[in-house]
């Protein structure tokens, strides 16, 4: 029966393996190195401002982020804004949204959701880093995501880094050599070049630093209660311990007497 399920387990891992790796799209992925990863790890603000910031100056000229509320940018584990910081970040990107009942756009609140995206061939990003599986993948029974995450964020960066230069037109639409994207060509121009959005830190803003950002900061708004969900999974582990722990001492304490008095009732040597 053991080997059975060795047998069984084993083929799991090589099946999810497989899975993992074709959710990655079989591109070129390089790993980043972010600090919400491992069961320990949690979002670094002030690299989550800067990937804000770059969504707004780049990517939400096209995409757009409609499963995420503006008002999170206030969350503690998020970029941590004030809230009179989120009601200015509305007003000075002029963010409207279309009211059914007015039948009619209007400002946005804190309570809308970021837009949706602009152009209809241009993906929503709220749920991107999830949806776009890396190296390590979603799927399978291996402790490489526990570890090391999905590795949505570093499909990200490097799809955003890894652009060829090479340009081709096919049936009147250019397409754009990248050895990250599924095929090696996208739709999608380069986004970014180096100095293209100034922060005000002075931190470096070469086209790998903000990639970086900005994919750190998709990864908060696919998954902004990370978190939490990784203090739930720690104090889990930790009862599942201890109550292992009970259940082999209260096992051991009830079957010593039968095992004393079955000693007992063996023939001496």
């Amino acid at each position: 029966m053991f080997r059975k399920l060795a047998i069984t387990t084993a083929t799991a891992l090589s099946l999810g393996t497989g899975a993992a790796l074709a959710a990655g799209g079989g591109g070129h992925v390089t790993d980043h190195d972010f600090s919400f990863e491992g069961p320990f790890g949690t979002y670094d603000q002030t690299q989550l401002q800067r990937g804000l910031q770059v969504y707004t100056e780049v990517c939400a000229a096209c995409h757009g982020m409609n499963l995420v509320p503006i008002r999170s940018l206030s969350d503690e584990d998020g970029p941590g804004l004030t809230d009179d910081e989120v009601r200015a970040y509305i007003e000075q990107n002029y963010i409207e949204v279309y009211d059914e009942e007015l039948q009619d756009w209007r400002a946005a609140t804190p309570n809308d959701h970021f837009p949706e995206s602009s152009l209809p061939e241009a993906p929503d990003l709220s749920v991107m880093a999830k949806a776009r599986a890396g190296f390590h993948g979603p799927y399978g029974l291996g402790l490489s995501p526990l570890v090391n995450g999905i590795g949505g964020p570093e499909y990200i960066a490097s799809y955003l880094t890894h652009y060829t230069g090479e340009e081709m037109e096919q049936y009147g639409t250019y397409l754009y050599g990248n050895e990250t994207f599924d095929g090696g060509w996208t739709q999608m121009a380069p986004p970014l070049w180096d100095g293209m959005v100034e922060f005000a830190d002075g931190s470096p803003n070469d086209v790998e630093s903000m990639a970086v950002d900005v994919s750190a900061f998709l990864m908060w708004a696919a998954e902004p209660h990370l978190m939490d969900r990784k203090q739930m999974g720690f104090t889990a582990v930790m009862l599942l311990i201890l109550l292992s722990a009970l259940l082999y001492l209260t096992n051991k304490r009830l079957w010593a007497p039968v095992k004393k008095a079955a000693k007992a009732r063996q023939p001496a040597e």
